[in-house]
């Protein structure tokens, strides 16, 4: 193996490594950090990192060839289908990764502290886990134990490590390293002793419309949360720019892989965030980090009606709606539609005249059991009202004509009683019980009694369906308790198709039974009560489910401050387990948050919750936060309010709106390589024309969680009154990385 220096036409010094005639790991780094490329401070990460590419180079062939053959396989049914399914999952996911980093999956090295028994090999930190042929480890996934130093170690606790190394990587090639030491035998073969430069280096990085991970910056209290339990929920309260958001991911990311509960791609982990823009941007995230299967929605989201559903522009309605104990409402609501008859009912068939009394109806009532929700109850329901009334005329006619098919189709069909039945037991639709409470008064006043005369004209409208974003609770209320109008065809449907199978799958084994002729009669075998079970199983048709309806093992939800009541009862619903990453600031909270989180949460019906405070702002800069503190100290005298630890690239400036398109020019003009983005953020973005796809026009409230290297502000005095006007003005303001400027008419 041979070293050299080369110089490079940026006058940057790139170190090459030849083995095998092949162009192996490059270190790229500028002149001014010649020092670095040593070849006594690279050449055991020259060695790995070479290990490294043939490693990647030969699993994505080898990953490839599998996910072709198994593509073209036929997918089959049952178990197999279910373990060739989750094969391509994993071989695609591992793919999507190896092909997208390359050698950049190495996020770092540790090095432990030697002693004269066992002097130890420097561990290296990935993406993921990767081995050589020979088994030999190459990389440890940043999630696993094995890695926890890499992240966690500090000085007062190194945790046996002599030093790390982190590294910074542009299209393959290390254009920078850090490195940090533990103790003095650690100084040895490092060129870079900044315990902090790796991270400042990050934070000083131009934004992009996809947020970053920041796996190679963790620090030691953001990495604390991220390993952290699933059990119960979890609270990261912290500021803006204390990395609320990208710990979450993370945390998700590694409770995927660590926690057996949440590998169920399907039902495992929802991510909950507050608007649409947001969810875009992270969207990067979790990916980069080796998860596909994670479900990403809003809380309108949830639910179909949440794409069109307006905005409640009446604060007091929408108020109303948020403290209805929506559960309770609900049960009174349709439980009015659960009503048996007051009065014996003559029912006259061609057998023998019959009369079900109260009893009998009642009786047939109590057959669903307490969980089954009222359409799905409807069929069990029905089918116990007509076994009452055949052994009620057996009591009259001879037995065997009581069992007779034609008297079970006479009362099936019976249009007497079918137009009893589904007076005291109609099919329902959520839409039309949401519907009934906000265009018939007398209906909300009995399924909410505490409200009062005012609020149940206040909640009157004129167009039952025009659903606004606080009905979405409501209507998730209505489905869970009523069920899907259709689910019962679609489940006599499939009960049919099974039939059918089953009969079909007998005549099959039938015929091959009276075939085989061989000693060991193996194909009696399939006859056995245990093996028709499980063909049983894998003659079942696949059944779509709908996705958003859970249950999920866990959820994250960011930007919680802001959750009503009512949409934490649509979450809980989804989460039995009460396993919750729970990401807010009470100080962004629009409405006000005046209780403590633990206080607001067990309201709502949490109970075992532990609280993480994040109070470090790594992204917006000093000057900056000094002009935004104010702002909601006027309204929030205990807002958390993080220390900024950015330097200063400058004060903010202010101006007049007519300054806006000089402002914008000159930003491009000094940033003409295409790095940055700008945002615009007004309450009219309608008059603000955008000359730039770099240039974001939001409004304050779709500006929440994102980010942007220049923020201009367009009348913030006029972002609105109170708590909502302030709370606004003060996350707006805090979306700039570099630059805020603020201008007013």
């Amino acid at each position: 193996m041979v070293s050299e220096f080369q110089g490079t036409s940026k006058g940057s010094f790139a170190v090459t490594t030849n083995c095998h005639n092949h162009l192996t790991a490059v270190f790229d780094l500028p002149e001014h950090l010649a020092a670095k490329t040593e070849p006594a401070l690279i050449a055991a990460d020259q060695r790995h990192l070479t290990a490294i590419k043939y490693a990647v180079e030969r699993q994505t062939a080898q990953a490839t060839e599998q996910l072709s053959v198994l593509k073209k396989q036929p997918r089959g049914v049952g178990e197999y289908a279910l373990e060739r399914d989750a094969h391509i999952h994993r071989l695609t996911s591992r793919l999507r990764l190896l092909n997208r980093f390359g050698m950049d999956l190495t996020l770092g090295r540790m090095d432990y502290a030697d002693d004269e028994r066992t002097p130890h090999e420097p561990v290296y930190i990935g993406r993921m886990g990767l081995s050589d042929d020979d088994g030999t480890r190459l990389l440890v996934d940043w999630r696993s134990p094995a890695a926890e130093p890499f992240f966690a170690a500090t000085h007062a606790d190194p945790m046996g490590l002599a030093s790390r190394r982190r590294y910074r990587w542009n299209r393959g090639r290390i254009t920078d390293y850090w490195d940090e030491v533990f103790t003095t035998d650690g100084l040895a073969n490092h060129g870079a002793l900044d315990d902090q430069s790796a991270f400042i280096a990050s934070l000083g990085a131009h934004r992009s419309s996809r947020m970053q991970d920041v796996l190679g910056t963790i620090q030691a209290d953001q990495h604390a949360i991220i390993r952290a339990d699933s059990r119960g929920a979890l609270v990261v309260d912290g500021g803006p720019g204390t990395g609320k958001t990208v710990v979450a991911l993370h945390r998700t990311a590694h409770l995927l892989y660590s926690d057996p509960r949440l590998q169920d791609r399907r039902n495992g982990v929802l991510f909950v965030g507050p608007h649409e823009p947001f969810l875009g941007y992270v969207s990067d995230v979790l990916p980069s980090l080796g998860e596909n299967g994670v479900q990403t929605t809003t809380v309108g989201g949830l639910l179909p009606e949440g794409a069109t559903a307006s905005p409640e522009h009446q604060t007091e309605v929408a108020e109303i709606k948020s403290r209805l104990n929506i559960v309770r409402v609900m049960e009174a609501a349709v439980g009015l539609y659960e009503q048996p008859p007051v009065a014996d009912v003559l029912i006259e068939t061609p057998w023998a005249d019959l009369r079900l009394s109260t009893e009998d109806w009642a009786e047939a009532f109590r057959t669903p059991g307490p969980d089954l929700v009222h359409n799905d109850a409807r069929d069990e329901i029905w089918e116990a009202l007509i076994e009452i009334a055949v052994d009620k005329i057996a009591t009259v006619v001879d037995p065997d004509d009581a069992e007779h098919p034609e008297l079970w189709r006479s009362l099936i069909t019976n249009q007497q009683l079918r137009e009893t039945f589904v007076r005291a037991w109609p099919l329902l639709r959520a839409e039309d019980i949401v519907g009934d409470l906000f265009t018939v008064p007398a209906y909300l006043r009995m399924c909410a009694p505490t409200l009062t005369d005012h609020q149940v004209e206040a909640l009157q409208r004129t167009d039952a369906q025009a659903w606004t974003q606080s009905d979405l609770p409501l209507l998730d209320a209505a489905r869970r308790r009523i069920g899907d109008p259709k689910a019962s065809k679609r489940r006599r449907t499939r009960e049919r198709a099974l039939a059918a199978e089953r009969a079909a799958m007998s005549r099959v084994i039938e015929d091959l039974v009276a075939a085989d002729d061989s000693d060991l009669r193996l194909m009696s075998t399939l006859t056995s009560p245990d093996m028709r079970e499980k063909l049983d199983d894998d003659a079942l048709p696949s059944r779509k489910t709908v996705p958003l309806d859970g249950p999920f093992q866990h959820i994250v939800v960011d930007e919680a401050q802001d959750l009503t009541d009512a949409q934490w009862q649509m979450l809980l619903a989804r989460c039995p387990s009460r396993s919750f990453t729970i990401v807010g600031d009470r100080a962004q909270a629009r409405h006000g948050f005046t209780e403590t989180w633990e206080q607001r949460l067990n309201r709502v019906g949490l109970d075992r919750i532990e609280q993480a405070s994040l109070t470090i702002n790594y992204r917006t800069p000093q000057p900056i936060m000094d002009a935004a503190e104010p702002v909601i100290r006027q309204a929030i005298q205990d807002a958390n309010v993080p220390t900024s630890i950015r330097p200063s690239e400058g004060p903010v400036r202010y101006g007049t709106v007519d300054e806006l398109e000089t402002v914008l020019h000159t930003w491009l003009t000094d940033h003409n390589q295409g790095e940055g983005i700008a945002a615009v953020i007004a309450t009219d973005t309608s008059k603000v024309l955008p000359n730039s796809p770099r240039i974001r026009l939001l409004t304050p409230q779709l500006a929440k969680g994102l980010e942007f290297d220049l923020v201009v502000l367009i009348d913030p005095e006029h972002f609105g009154t109170g708590i909502e006007g302030t709370v606004d003005h003060y996350v707006a303001m805090t979306r700039a990385t570099r630059q805020l400027v603020i201008l007013n008419s």
